[in-house]
């Protein structure tokens, strides 16, 4: 097959981490003879000075660039932040098409792969109209639990599943969720993320691995971008009960100060650990090293970090949010908090704190989010919509 994958989340080389499971899953469906071209627009923005942020990693990102042997394409287009969610789709389109149209001259693709319904699956919909060719379309997590919220947008997306070949989310929830809004649930399939069973893996001597680090007692991570909706404040404030209980905060993000001083408000200033960004090669001795991962996140598909504490034998207290549930379905996997407050995340971590799992047992659950199991039943679904359209 060719494949011609379309997704604004594409890591890229100022950017590393950004959608790095979409490069995961991507690069785990490639089969002998296939052909794969990534296209990931970037937003347009003119000036690279640090100054601006975000804003001048978009202007760093390369034109084109080749990962893991996938040839990438990183075109610009027009983003106007904050009253442009309506046009995104149209704005994204306007720049795709001539781009597209032109790598066709030599790439005529059978299929588009895209990644996240709005504005990218939308713009997948009208691009495979154009070029008369099947898409697949795939649900994250905002896509669903956020985006649909706003009218039009929903509209958009709904009218798009109607003409995708096939829709995949990465939980049972999301699934759910867009049928309860209108999606035929016939053309939508679950195909769970997966993890680097390789890169997280336990360590070989965790006490070593403690006393390197400096740890000594019951341990936490809580790791994710230091905002708002991911709970970290809610780790902090749940630890406050549980003496001698020693939380890793793994991230960056405008959120620090008042999160520090909330640690130190709340007395725990010389139990809370601020490690910043933290690069994915040293993610797994974190993991390892810890006793517990949290995640107080108010939504997610199914959370990277999961699945990553998981596969190090690490067990996990999470919300009951979205997919989470559908990973912590066993003792091994850990336990989730009855609801998302500070007092529910601390009864579940006493709980979890006071009768952990073997650590090999929660490596062994760990073991069912196969990177190769992900990419077999997404390419099995790529192929189900050439082999359909060339029967139309």
């Amino acid at each position: 097959m060719k494949i011609l994958v379309l997704s604004s989340l594409f890591p890229n080389a100022m950017q590393p981490r950004h959608g790095i499971f979409i490069e995961h899953r991507i690069a785990h469906l490639a089969r002998p003879g296939d052909e794969i071209h990534v296209v990931a627009p970037v937003p347009w923005f003119p000036i690279r000075h640090r100054a601006f942020g975000r804003y001048a990693c978009f202007a760093g990102a390369p034109k084109r660039d080749t990962r893991r042997g996938i040839v990438t394409h990183y075109p610009r287009y027009p983003v106007l932040p904050k009253i442009g969610m309506s046009a995104a789709p149209w704005l994204m389109i306007a720049a795709l098409y001539p781009f597209v149209a032109a790598l066709r001259r030599t790439f005529d693709f059978d299929v588009i792969d895209s990644y996240y319904l709005y504005p990218d699956g939308v713009a997948a919909s009208l691009l495979a109209q154009a070029f008369d060719r099947p898409f697949l379309m795939s649900a994250l997590g905002s896509d669903v639990s956020l985006i649909p919220q706003y009218h039009l947008p929903r509209r958009m997306i709904l009218n798009a599943i109607d003409r995708a070949a096939s829709v995949t989310t990465v939980c049972g929830a999301l699934r759910d969720e867009l049928a309860a809004i209108g999606a035929s649930p016939g053309r939508m399939s679950v195909i769970e993320h997966g993890v680097d069973l390789d890169l997280f893996s336990p360590p070989h001597n965790r006490e070593q691995l403690r006393s390197k680090l400096g740890l000594s007692g019951p341990t936490v991570i809580s790791v994710g971008h230091l905002i708002d909706r991911k709970g970290h404040d809610l780790a902090i404030r749940a630890i406050r009960q549980l003496p001698g209980v020693c939380l890793l905060i793994v991230g960056d993000g405008p959120e620090e100060q008042s999160l520090r001083s909330l640690a130190h408000g709340l007395g725990v200033a010389d139990r809370v650990r601020f490690l910043g960004h933290v690069g994915q090669a040293r993610l797994p001795d974190l993991y390892g090293a810890a006793d517990v991962a949290i995640n107080c996140s108010d939504r997610e598909g199914i959370a990277n970090v999961l699945l990553e504490a998981l596969a190090c034998g690490t067990p996990l207290v999470a919300t009951p949010v979205w997919g989470s549930p559908e990973v912590i379905q066993v003792p091994e996997a850990g336990v989730l908090s009855g609801n998302r407050s500070a007092e529910a995340i601390q009864e579940a971590l006493f709980r979890l704190l006071s009768n952990l799992p073997k650590r090999s047992a929660t490596r062994a659950y760990a073991l069912r989010y196969d990177w190769r199991e992900t990419g077999r039943q997404h390419r099995q679904a790529l192929a189900l919509a050439v082999e359909s359209k060339s029967f139309r």
